[in-house]
This record gives C-alpha cells, structure tokens and sequence, in this order.
C-alpha cells in the first residue's frame, strides 16, 4: 500500500513573488569570500525554509486537532481497525461537508490519505475496498460523509505500517483505535514502525456495538433465506432486527465465538470453536492446492460433498427413523474416504465441498445446542466467513430450522466481518 509523495512549494513561490515586486537592482561584484560565504547562507535558507513549511504544516495540523477538540469530536481522519488471525479490517470516514476554511487550512498529508483511500478500489495484490457496502450520507458525530470498508490480509500490515510511515500519519493522529487479537501482538510494530500508539479495545464489546449500530443506520441490514433448500424458490427477505435482545451473535472468523447478548452492555461470551474459516481456508489448501478464500469456494461450489462424507442412508439404507434422523445427513465427515476405491473418485471440488459442509455443520450443531441452552430463538451470524459464501449462509439456515422445527431462525447482516472495525470508530468518536 503506497501514497504518492507531495512537497509544497508555497514558501519558495511566496520569496520569489517578494524580489519580482521589489524590482531589479544593481550590486557591487562580490569577493570570492562573499561568494562562499552567500553559498553557505543559501543552504542555510534552504534548510531553513523546509523546517518552516515542516512547522508551518504540523502547526496547521496541531491547530486542526484543538478545533476538533474544542467541538467534542477528534481531528481527522477517522479510522476503526479490526485486526484479525486472517484478515485486518479497516473502516474510515470520509467527511464530504469539508467548508471552504477547512479545505484552505487541511494539511497535504490529510488530503493526499483521503485522495488514495477514496480513488482507489483495490491496494496493492490484496487490499479491497467494498465499495458495495458503502455508506453514503451518513452522519456521525456532528459531520456527513461517506463510510468506507477496506480489507487486507494480515500478513500485509507491515506494508500499511510503511505507508503510514512514509506519509507521516502520526503527525495527524498519535493513537489509533484498534481492536482484534492483532491490536495486542502488533502494538510494538505500530510504535517503532509507524509512530503510533494503539488504544486498544476488546473485540467484542466493538462487536457488539458495531453491529447495534449499523443496523440502526441501514433499515435493509438484516435478513434471512426463505426456502434455503429450495434453490428455485429460495429468496432473501429483510428482517427488522427491532428490540433484538436477547439474540445469540455468532462471530465467525479464523475461529468462532458465541455470545449470548441481553442489552447493549450486557452480555458474555458462552463458548467458542477452533473450527472456523480459517479451519476451511487451511485444509482446502492443504487438500486441493488452492491459495484464496475465493478459490476454495469455487471450487466448493462445483463439487459434490457427498461423495466424500459417509451419510445416514450409507449407513442405514435409507432413514434412520427411531431417531428422525434423515438418510441425507452426514454420519460421518469424510467418512468414504477410509475406502481406496472412493478415495481414488473423488475431485478437488469435492473435497473443497466437503470441509465447507464439515466446518459449516459443525457451527451450526454448537449454535443450537447454545440456543437452546440459553434459551434464544434468535440468531444473527456476523464474520468474514459469511462474505461470497451463500453455500454456508443457506446450509445454516436450513439446518437451524430443521433440526429446531421452525424454533430458530438464522439471521444474517450485510456488512459481515466489519463490525469490530465499526466498533473501534465508534470508540474514537465517543466524547468520553
């Protein structure tokens, strides 16, 4: 991730402007010690100058941030940052009410970060921005703009740590909110690389509160799959997640937390699994040879987990109806593949199909023993998993609903794996 550079020449044009008004004028030959000594005065000037357009500029900057603060809000720009095990989250604020004395006064190194963040849609091999999921006209904290989403992988935060090195980003802001496991094992690499200190918040309480709000922002945040099973008749229809507590929030990232939440700020953590996106992005490139999240799930889509697990008819010959277990259902993850001959039939899809089946229904039997355990019929799954991943999505909401009887509903929010991010900005911008 890269800035362009730009230096100001507004002092060196502001000097020559000065002689041309004063008008020519005829000196005396200098001596050769008055030449050497007017070369020294000139590097001196030089220097001089770019030290006063560096105070010049940190001075504006310092007089930004007092404003700011003197109006209860801080200085620009505004980012959140969800630092993960796979992915980093990054939600920032771009203000599109800026009035004619802002833009005169905005430091270069702001404009120049909000110019490259807003202009571009892809940052480097791997930075996104989604741009779908902007938000447009949106206030906050007494400002109206535009709410931008981008992403990149972890093992990239060292080139952002260079940008924001590079740019000067610290003599914009000192602190940044961050909020993930990353915020803790990073936080020395943001100092020595960047210059800045991490305000470092628990993920999630800002999951919680981001979720809370983006739902209150945009009416069409929530929804559900109607006929999940059914793929002529299977359609998304808006769920208003109104008086939502209590719901079950299902984090679904490189691993999986689940939360019983009963108000804004009352809620615990019930319990969690290893087995998480990060489980199916690891073994599918073990498996299949795949390099991206986006690979595995095409190729997922284009196979046949059947082939690969051992199911209840595999077993049973049909149903298995004491219990009411159905011949469809998976007995066994992977279980065909004890025999060589099954072994040697299947494809990479198919493999791909089954370890998003395998991570998928096990997510989905912990979900509904939590539900059930606290008593929750609601059920809102957030985390990056979900992005592109309609296959997960719909076998989530068809199992929760058959093996509950039509007693839980999943739910699901449009923003997915932004929610922590969302929740760090929100922090930046709380007045306390």
């Amino acid at each position: 991730m890269e800035l362009n550079g730009y230096h100001s020449g507004d002092a060196a044009t502001a000097a020559s402007d000065d002689d041309e008004a004063a008008g020519p004028k005829q000196q005396p030959r200098p001596s050769r010690e008055e030449t050497a000594s007017s070369g020294r005065a000139e590097g001196a000037v030089s220097e001089g100058s770019s030290a006063a357009e560096r105070r010049s500029s940190s001075s504006s900057a310092a007089r930004q941030r007092l404003d700011s603060l003197k109006r209860g809000r801080p200085p620009f720009p505004w980012f959140g940052m969800d630092i993960g095990g796979t992915l980093v989250k990054l939600v920032y604020f771009e203000p599109k009410d800026i009035t004619a004395e802002e833009e005169q006064e905005e430091v270069e190194n702001l404009r120049s970060i909000r110019r490259y963040l807003t202009s571009h849609t892809a940052y480097g091999a791997a930075g996104i921005r989604d741009v779908h999921l902007e938000l447009c006209d949106l206030s906050m904290c007494g400002r109206t703009g535009s709410l931008h989403f981008i992403r990149f992988p972890t093992h990239d935060l060292p080139a952002f740590l260079q940008m924001g090195r590079d740019k000067h980003f610290s003599s914009l802001h000192t602190t940044l909110c961050a909020t993930g496991g990353g915020a803790y094992k990073f936080e020395e690499d943001f100092r020595l690389m960047a210059d800045l200190q991490l305000h470092k918040l628990d993920e999630l309480e800002c999951l919680i509160h981001g979720v809370l709000y983006i739902d209150s922002v945009v009416p069409s945040e929530c929804y559900y799959y109607e006929n999940p099973a059914d793929p002529e008749h299977c359609e998304q229809r808006p769920f208003p997640l109104e008086n939502p507590y209590p719901l079950l929030l299902v984090n679904i990232g490189s691993g999986v937390s689940i939360l019983a939440v009963y108000s804004k700020d009352n809620y615990k953590r019930v319990t969690g699994t290893s087995l998480g996106g990060g489980t199916f992005l690891g073994l599918c490139c073990l498996l299949t040879g795949c390099n991206m999240f986006e690979e595995a799930l095409e190729m997922a889509s284009r196979g046949d987990g059947t082939r690969v697990d051992k199911l209840v008819r595999d077993i049973y010959g049909g149903d298995y109806e004491r219990f009411g277990l159905p011949g469809w259902a998976v007995a066994s993850s992977f279980g065909n593949m004890m025999c060589k001959e099954k072994r040697e039939s299947i494809s990479k899809e198919d493999l791909a199909r089954a370890t998003l089946v395998t991570i998928t229904n096990n997510i989905g039997s912990i979900t509904r023993m939590c539900a059930v355990n606290e008593n929750i019929q609601r059920v809102v799954f957030v985390g990056n998993f979900l992005r592109v991943n309609t296959l997960s999505m719909k076998l989530l909401a068809y199992a929760l609903d058959y093996w509950s009887k039509g007693q839980l509903k999943a739910l699901f929010l449009r923003h997915e794996g932004y929610f922590g991010a969302v929740g760090a900005l929100l922090e930046l911008l709380n007045p306390s």
